[in-house]
């Protein structure tokens, strides 16, 4: 639960909380604004804000990206409005004296809403499925690894040479995960005292791999807690000397790093989840069979959105617990969907994304798809069983973010979801990505063709 504007307004007047930050999510899915005073916050900045509206047209290095129609040099890159959203307020307890609010962005009329800002996409998905009639509730897991040495001295070091937390794969294990405690125990107390519902922390199947739980909520709240515990994750290691990443896939010879998202909708009536069916054989209500056929449906078209780095399509490998297929399966772990709970806890975990991927982008394409299906009366096909790595019926997730690229130019299906322009600004985005890739020379080149080339 977030704190009210009243409640922030009597810790500000009481000095307990001097710094606000006014943030909201960029198009990688940061945490990006400005440190308020608690004053200034009080007086004005409350009702308004505004920011450079180049951060939804740059890179991860921050770099002016050309050929956005939404921002660029020829347009000036003016300002676009932020509007804090007072359900959002929440005090961050591993920041002295700090709270956090995040915001909506609008053009510079304060009045029109940015439709290719991440929170607006999700937003609006939201509020399709609220028109059928459906509130989604959603729950991501979120794995990273965390590293002994702090991020200036692996960036010193070239980011080689990386000593995680273990050296043996701790997944399930309390003894281990019992020396990484000063860290964990804090990131959970955090994350709780600001209102975060946090189930657990626990070792992941990684030497150094963590992974955090959180109690599903609805789709928006879920989606702020989600860039809200990366951005503690990796303070919170900061302070204690640590690195944190949530990277894909950051060393080719260990397990990826996931963002499992489990998904279903409940009935913005009855607030009961529409999924369950005791009567059917696998307690699969018909609009849970229709969501779950549109998201296998759309889902080598999302790839853009659900995989949106090249470093993403490095975790699909086989026999790594990231899935190579669109495929779904009963409790089955090398299967792109998985059906998970029973009676009224019954949802769909797509284990498609990993931890670099964008919440509100994320959550909004499988919502979206989701609703797709419903509307459209699809029929789910049976699931798959046994080793669905080896499954030559499923269709294999795009390798490559090139591939992905490709296939989102040219879906007839995503133009039935989203807005042309939302459509053009996000591949654009990923074919900035790939192209800078494509110009890096790494490792790899250096150790094949320096000498003997």
């Amino acid at each position: 639960m977030s704190i009210s504007f009243k409640e922030l307004k009597a810790k500000i007047l009481s000095k307990e909380i001097d710094t606000v930050l006014v943030s909201l999510s960029d198009m990688q899915g940061r945490l990006v604004g400005k440190r308020v005073t608690g004053k200034a916050f009080l007086d004005y900045v409350h009702k308004e804000t505004h920011f450079c509206n180049y951060l939804y047209t740059v890179d991860f290095d921050m770099y002016t990206v050309p050929g956005f129609k939404s921002s660029s040099w020829d347009t000036g890159y003016g300002d676009m409005t932020v509007i804090p959203d007072q359900n959002t307020i929440k005090i961050l307890p591993w920041l002295e004296k700090t709270a956090l609010i995040l915001g909506d962005a609008f053009e510079h009329d304060g009045v029109t809403p940015l439709n290719y800002s991440t929170r607006e996409i999700l937003k609006q998905a939201i509020l399709k499925a609220n028109k059928m009639g459906f509130e989604p509730m959603i729950g991501s897991e979120l794995e990273f690894f965390l590293f002994k040495q702090t991020y200036e001295e692996i960036y010193e070091n070239n980011y080689k040479n990386l000593k995680e937390t273990s050296w043996y794969i701790e997944d399930y294990m309390i003894f281990q995960t019992s020396k990484e405690e000063n860290f964990n125990q804090e990131l959970r107390n955090s994350l709780m005292d600001s209102g975060v519902y946090v189930e657990c922390t626990k070792g992941e199947a990684a030497p150094g791999q963590q992974e955090i739980n959180v109690v599903y909520t609805d789709a928006l709240n879920m989606a702020d807690n989600h860039i809200l515990i990366k951005n503690a994750v990796k303070e919170i290691a900061y302070k204690n000397n640590r690195a944190a990443s949530f990277m894909a896939k950051y060393n080719k010879d260990v397990c990826g790093s996931s963002c499992h998202i489990h998904n279903s909708l409940f009935s913005s009536k009855s607030k009961k989840n529409i999924f369950y069916d005791s009567k059917d054989s696998l307690g699969m209500s018909k609009i849970f069979k229709s969501y779950v056929a549109g998201q296998i449906l759309f889902l080598r078209d999302l790839s853009i959105f659900l995989a949106p780095n090249v470093n993403s399509y490095k975790r699909f490998q086989e026999g790594s617990f990231a899935p190579t297929t669109a495929a779904w399966g009963l409790d089955n772990r090398t299967a792109g969907f998985r059906l998970a709970g029973h009676g009224n806890s019954i949802r769909i975990e797509c284990r498609v994304p990993g931890a670099d991927v964008n919440p509100y982008l994320a959550f909004s394409s499988l919502i979206l798809a989701g609703l797709y299906g419903i509307e459209n009366n699809l029929k789910l096909e049976d699931p798959l069983k046994g080793n669905i790595y080896k499954n030559k019926k499923a269709k294999i997730v795009p390798g490559t973010l090139r591939e992905a690229i490709e296939i989102a130019k040219k879906s007839k299906l995503l133009p039935k979801i989203f807005l042309p322009d939302v459509l053009e600004h996000y591949i654009h985005s990923a074919q900035w990505e790939q192209s800078e890739y494509d110009k890096s020379v790494n490792d790899w080149e250096h150790k094949r063709y320096f000498e003997r080339g």
